[in-house]
């Protein structure tokens, strides 16, 4: 072995270039095809000849990488523009198709609860379409309903049918196959993916004798298996940036290496043994965690701090990770366009470049080398993949880097007392559920981090996707950096940071005078969906309309208002924004029952409210139009539907929609009229059907979408509009056109996308807060956009105040 080399050596970065431009030339390549690509090569090959005259080996490397990268990918590029599957996924023929399984199934966020579906990747064996038969190569994805294939392991092979369809993806992929039914002629999986599937169930079973959360969490803490993960602790882990915990990375694989070097230091072993003992070590992890294409990727990372932490040479571990992107861009050029192979790349040069320093200047301060090590490997390797993350996700989560930090000491023991137990799994079970007991306190502290860190208002905040977003973003940490390194700029940020703080935590974190006392009607702020909250004039028990899409913001919400009990939950209709967080209104709260309408599809979202309803132990009603539901302080009228379908057509969102129950609350504070997604033709037959539609306030048919008839406005002539609307949605809601019709008519207009939470309160007079519109006194007569009715006096005086800035979530309490 060699010795150490001098510390303050500068790391060798002259394969660097080779690396990057290989990478490059590889991007270019699969994002503006073939043609590029050539040319690419030939101007690479020219600066080689360059580099080779004047003797720059620095510059001959990367201009012949470069060169060899793009006639890689460029046939690469050639063969899939002449798959045969081309002409007939154009065509959205029918297929056959026996693939190979390449990854485990991923599931997919339906937009109706219950369908739930998987994305495969595969490898092309055989196809069959449009009356022809191929025997070919070739990447495909198999769109897939998750009973029958969630369960599928890589290497696995199987035939599937269905529709084709054109793959739209810049990774080399040839088609697309929306597939019909479960797979067949499925042959069993290889033996060591067999194995690891052994050692996988062994840990879920060690991993159930823990409380739900860190019972679900320690598997995918330790080998990302997080088919036990509630939605709860998900959803946290997403909202405070920690979700790169439950996935296999390079430093999963760092961290369990790292711990066999480190019992083989203990042990004062040769160092050859160690690296040995070490290099198992990955090697038992890649199968336990299922050699897929992402764990062989974080396998081929991992392996590179494995390397200089084995050699003691700290300069070996840059080439070293500039040769495995080589060989594995060159390889498998679709890599180039991964994320998780930019993540990884990123994290484990961050471990082999930034972390050395770090730790070292935590050794000069006092600090263990074991606690430096534990400390700055996941830090730095969250600050190098945080643009990665941010141009993805479109969102930066301020909170993450005090999260990170704060989970860093659990990360590791948890790991490795996950990877035992699983280990020791077949042996004994009672040993891995000891290891189980043993890692709880640290995965428990992981959920708490994520469940505080998510319930910090702001906890993340929109910011531009994309390639833009990701170097703003860098721009932005490279600026930070910089003035942390300077005395003067450090004392700066500290007083930036203070100045937020007494800002922000006044106003945003604790905000004065929310909930207001006098609350009626509360629009909650869930995102793209809906969620109203209705006090019944008992203290702490409301009824809630609608749960909106997730469970986090509507029980954050409810905690927000202080209510403790559910006299009744109302489902307008079953998609999926409006029942999707009626377990997270459920947690912790009595209920008296779950309304739904008349229309009771899709099936998967009625048996989705079924499941969370039987678990919760609340029984399921039914509304109809003409009943009359009253409490001390609220009174609910049923409008509608009319006259609905019993059973539209499940696919038609347009039906469903329209099958929306329509409620009109009478609260002290005025008349609310509650429109779910009602549509133009809902709209139309309430108008015609004669019923008293008039309101002081109108929740917004389907977040004010466009499809919303002047006749019914005029009908309900509501002096003030609620809009249940996400930030940012790609349906353009609401209108525009529609709202700025409202406000010229003079009627108040509140969104729950602008200003957060709103309320509708008892008073006799008309507040905004955190809204531009000044906030002035209305006429009592409805506006009419066509023409103006006859003016009418409410039954009470009111206001609507709303609040401004997003929140986050509130703790999360016992099921």
């Amino acid at each position: 072995m060699s010795t150490p080399e001098p510390p303050g050596r500068p790391p060798d970065l002259r394969l660097v270039p080779a690396a990057l431009a290989a990478w490059a030339a590889v991007l270019v390549g699969l994002g503006l095809g073939p043609v590029a690509a050539s040319v690419v090569a030939g101007f690479a090959a020219a600066a080689a000849l360059v580099g080779a005259l004047r003797r720059s080996p620095v510059l001959l490397a990367a201009a012949a990488c470069a060169a060899a990268a793009g006639l890689v990918v460029a046939a690469h590029g050639v063969h899939v523009a002449q798959h045969p599957l081309r002409a007939a996924a154009e065509a959205g023929a029918a297929a056959t198709l026996r693939v190979v399984a390449t990854d485990d199934p991923r599931r997919i966020r339906a937009a109706v609860p219950g369908a739930a579906q998987v994305l495969v990747e595969a490898g092309l064996v055989h196809a069959e379409a449009a009356g022809s038969g191929w025997r070919t190569g070739g990447r495909v994805l198999l769109i897939a309903p998750a009973d029958g294939w969630a369960g599928l392991l890589p290497g696995q092979e199987l035939t599937a049918q269905g529709l084709l369809a054109p793959a739209g993806r810049s990774d080399l992929t040839v088609a697309v196959l929306r597939v019909r039914g479960a797979p067949a002629a499925v042959a069993a999986p290889p033996w060591w993916q067999t194995g690891a599937g052994v050692l996988r169930a062994g840990l879920r079973d060690a991993a159930a004798v823990l409380p739900a959360a860190p019972g679900g969490l320690l598997p995918g803490l330790a080998v990302g298996d997080t088919t036990r993960l509630p939605t709860e602790v998900e959803d946290d882990f997403r909202a405070s940036g920690l979700t790169h915990l439950t996935a296999v990375s390079g430093a999963n694989l760092a961290i369990v290496a790292g711990a066999v070097l480190a019992l083989a230091r203990l042990a004062r072993s040769d160092p050859r043994w160690a690296a040995l003992a070490g290099g198992a070590a990955v090697l038992g992890f890649v199968v336990l965690a299922r050699p897929s294409p992402s764990v062989v990727r974080a396998a081929a990372m991992g392996a590179v701090v494995l390397l200089a932490l084995a050699l003691g040479r700290g300069r070996s571990a840059v080439p070293a990770l500039a040769v495995a992107v080589l060989v594995l861009v060159l390889a498998d050029p679709a890599l180039a366009v991964d994320p998780g192979f930019a993540l990884s790349v990123l994290a484990t040069g961050a471990l082999v470049l930034v972390a050395p320093g770090w730790a070292a200047g935590l050794r000069r301060r006092g600090a263990p080398r074991w606690a430096a090590e534990a400390l700055v490997v996941p830090a730095a390797a969250f600050l190098a993949t945080a643009p990665v993350i941010a141009g993805l996700s479109g969102q930066v989560a301020p909170v993450a880097v005090l999260a990170n930090l704060l989970a860093v000491p659990a990360v590791a023991p948890a790991t490795v007392l996950g990877v035992l137990a699983a280990l020791v799994s077949p042996l004994s079970p009672v040993a891995a559920q000891v290891c189980a007991w043993l890692a709880w306190p640290a995965v428990a502290w992981l959920v708490e981090v994520a469940d505080r860190s998510a319930a910090v208002p702001d906890a993340a905040l929109p910011w531009p996707d994309g390639v833009p977003g990701g170097l703003l973003l860098t721009l932005v940490l490279a600026v930070l950096v910089l003035c942390w390194r300077a005395r003067r700029g450090r004392a700066l940020l500290v007083a930036v940071l203070l100045g937020l703080a007494l800002v922000l935590v006044p106003t945003r974190v604790v905000p004065p005078g929310w909930p207001p006392a006098d609350w009626t009607v509360v629009a909650c702020d869930v995102g793209q969906g809906d969620a109203i909250v209705l006090a019944t004039g008992d203290p702490g028990r409301a009824v809630l309309v609608d749960a909106g899409p997730d469970t986090g913001p509507v029980d954050a919400c409810l905690d927000r208002l202080g209510v403790r009990s559910l006299a009744l939950v109302v489902l307008s209709h079953l998609h999926a924004d409006h029942i999707g967080g009626l377990d997270g209104a459920l947690r912790g709260r009595s209920a008296g029952g779950v309304a739904v309408g008349p229309v009771r599809v899709p099936d998967g979202g009625l048996a989705a409210v079924a499941r969370v309803t039987a678990g919760r132990g609340v029984p399921v009603v039914a509304l109809a139009a003409g009943q009359r539901l009253e409490w001390p302080g609220l009174a609910l009228d049923v409008l509608g539907p009319r006259e609905p379908d019993p059973a539209p057509d499940p696919d038609d969102g347009t039906a469903v929609n329209d099958g929306s129950l329509v409620l009109r609350a009478t609260t002290p504070g005025g008349t609310v009229l509650l429109s779910g997604d009602i549509e133009l033709a809902a709209q139309a037959d309430l108008v015609s059907s004669g019923v008293d539609l008039r309101a002081d306030v109108l929740k917004m048919p389907h977040h004010g979408s466009r499809y919303t008839s002047v006749e019914f406005l005029n009908a309900v002539a509501p002096r003030a509009v609620l809009v249940s609307v996400g930030l940012g949605n790609t349906y353009r809601h609401p209108d525009p056109g529609l709202v700025g019709g409202l406000e010229r008519a003079g009627v108040v207009v509140a969104r729950t996308d602008r200003s957060g939470d709103v309320a509708v309160l008892v008073t006799d007079e008309l507040v905004h807060r955190g809204d531009p519109l000044p906030a002035r006194r209305r006429r009592a007569g409805g506006p009419g956009l066509s023409g103006r009715r006859g003016p009418r006096a409410p039954p009470r005086s009111w206001r609507a105040r709303w609040r401004s800035g997003r929140c986050g979530r509130p703790r999360r309490r016992g099921s």
